[in-house]
């Protein structure tokens, strides 16, 4: 019945034009599911976000459930994430492909550095709930440590390996969550990955370790994701001169956000 309920839901998607490429039953109970949207371009990737979850949702009513997207519903089982792909193009080429650490360029490693060096203020947009911060805990495949790598899923940026294509050149930023904005959460890591290539920004060596087998000396060196919305809102109010670059976003946005999640969630 779920897989026939996933089915019904990648249909209607791309009767509307979004193309999924993959779907299954994900790790958690209570009939958590994975659908995987083909990249696209910022902007209308976000479009397809919203109608996403639209679509989602009401196939979910007309079979009698009810789906959620809530981070961390269930306590002891795995939260929900919504891992984004991210890459930057010009033209016909990839400009994350290149011959440095898991097949990233310089770009790429830049990107990296700017987004981990963000991270905290960015999440704020990733991460827009108090539940999101249920689910950013240790031992649920959550990315709870800010360090990058290939293969550690543990790592808030996650580089794919499945192919050695240029084109698929990418890093997985895992700590978003669906709650999220598509227009602000995207933007926001945009952002922090252009301020990254602007000032070349070195990520440091990726962490290949296992997070949880580390010693606790070189634990201890590893930033750690915000533990609360109100650590995260914090870091935005110290840390946002980066997004205000080019008027993607502007202080009075900025200030009624904050304003709103410290009056209204905090």
């Amino acid at each position: 019945q779920q897989q026939d309920l996933r089915g019904e839901m990648m249909r209607t998607m791309e009767d509307v034009g979004i193309e999924v490429e993959r779907q299954h039953h994900e790790v958690a109970t209570a009939g958590q599911a994975e659908l995987d949207m083909k990249y696209d371009t910022l902007v209308s990737m976000a479009d397809k976000l919203q109608w996403f979850k639209y679509i989602v949702r009401q196939c979910a009513v007309r079979a009698g459930k009810t789906a959620t997207f809530m981070p961390k519903p269930l306590f002891g089982d795995n939260g929900s994430g919504m891992h984004v792909h991210f890459s930057i193009w010009k033209g016909k080429t990839n400009l994350f492909a290149g011959g440095g650490y898991a097949g990233l360029s310089d770009m790429g490693r830049w990107a990296i550095g700017g987004l981990l060096r963000h991270a905290h203020a960015v999440i704020a947009f990733t991460n827009p709930t108090t539940n999101s911060y249920r689910r950013l805990v240790p031992h649920f495949e959550a990315p709870i440590k800010l360090a990058y790598s290939s293969r550690n899923r543990s790592a808030a940026i996650r580089i794919p390996m499945f192919s050695s294509e240029p084109r698929s050149k990418r890093f997985e930023f895992r700590c978003p969550d669906p709650l999220a904005t598509g227009y602000l959460a995207f933007s926001a890591i945009a952002m922090a990955c252009i301020d990254g290539i602007q000032n070349r920004i070195d990520p440091g060596d990726p962490l290949d370790k296992n997070i949880y087998d580390l010693p606790p000396e070189e634990m201890a060196q590893v930033v750690d994701a915000p533990t609360s919305l109100e650590a995260a809102l914090e870091a935005l109010r110290k840390d946002h001169e980066f997004l205000l670059r080019g008027d993607v976003f502007n202080k009075e946005l900025i200030e009624t956000y904050l304003k709103y999640k410290y009056d209204n969630e905090v």
